[in-house]
């Protein structure tokens, strides 16, 4: 039985995350309930929604771009995310050096990361064109081929992880703050033991970052999966720029869903390609949660 001080802590504590509570019910529970029920409807955006039970779920089978959707995603998912983990170690491992102005060299490596996507994306979109791009350019004078970034399906996906790159920095503090954590007497340890660089990295510096590995794995397939912003606006910058990726390439799920609910008002098709990505991306977290346990070390 609570007593009367349990039970008035219980309602005061209730009440400072009422505000939070209300946000996570109101847009995150509600929306995932409301799209369980507009997937089993065929419903526009407007006028009432009309229900056809399993009939969204029945045309996924016969849908001609569901799977070259799902295989961009996933391609560029499987490729961006050890990449992008690659990329912040090594940055980390930079930041970490203790060289003179050492923070105005950590706010140069950061300073990508917090910069606008879609202006990242526009840049990109310029400084990749095949005519007159510096990029091309540089290629030229090496004595390389032009490589139409956008505009060739063979180097859109791979050009989309190099501009991923550009947002390396936010992770790259979080495995730095781990690096700062290792116990300095684990490396001292090793080097009386005769231990060198390698060595050291392999088999204390790396199984230290394992917890920060498997969260960044979490986040980078959460992030790969949900993969929008940019393929959206290198679309439209492409358009306007006279190019467009072949074959759809540059077409990813989120973007899928957002055409089918926006573009051609099927909210009601959108929803049912939303519940699936939602029960795809449930198996995978706990998929990989479950692998984790075989690699993850926690303790010193």
């Amino acid at each position: 039985m609570m007593s009367r001080l349990g039970r008035n802590n219980l309602k005061n504590g209730l009440l400072f995350i009422s505000p939070w509570i209300i946000g996570f019910v109101g847009l995150q529970i509600y929306p995932i309930l409301y799209s369980f029920y507009l997937s089993t409807t065929e419903y526009s955006g407007f006028g009432k929604a009309t229900f056809i039970g399993l009939a969204n779920f029945k045309s996924l089978g016969a849908d001609p771009l569901l799977l070259k959707t799902i295989g961009n995603t996933l391609f560029y998912t499987a490729l961006a995310v050890p990449v992008g983990i690659v990329v912040a170690i090594v940055l980390a491992l930079c930041m970490n050096q203790k060289v003179r102005e050492v923070s105005v060299y950590r706010a140069i490596l950061y300073l990508p990361s917090i910069l606008p996507t879609f202006a990242l994306v526009f840049v990109w979109i310029l400084f990749t064109n095949p005519q007159f791009g510096v990029l091309n350019r540089l290629f030229v004078a090496l004595g390389l081929p032009i490589i139409d970034w956008i505009g060739d399906a063979n180097f859109t996906k791979p050009s989309f992880v190099i501009l991923a790159q550009y947002g390396a920095g936010g992770p790259a503090l979080i495995f730095l703050a781990s690096l700062r954590s290792i116990p300095v007497d684990l490396y001292e340890s090793a080097e009386i033991d005769g231990a060198g660089v390698f060595r050291k990295f392999f088999f204390i510096t790396l199984p230290m970052l394992t917890p920060i590995i498997l969260y960044q794995i979490i986040m980078g397939l959460s992030g790969g999966l949900q993969i929008f912003t940019q393929a959206y606006v290198m679309i439209s910058g492409a358009r306007s720029a006279g190019v467009a990726g072949p074959q759809n390439s540059l077409y990813f799920y989120v973007v899928y869903i957002f055409q089918n609910a926006f573009k051609y008002s099927r909210m009601g098709y959108a929803a049912c390609l939303s519940v699936l990505f939602f029960a795809v991306s449930v198996v995978i977290a706990m998929v990989v949660f479950r692998w984790g346990r075989s690699w993850v070390n926690y303790d010193v």
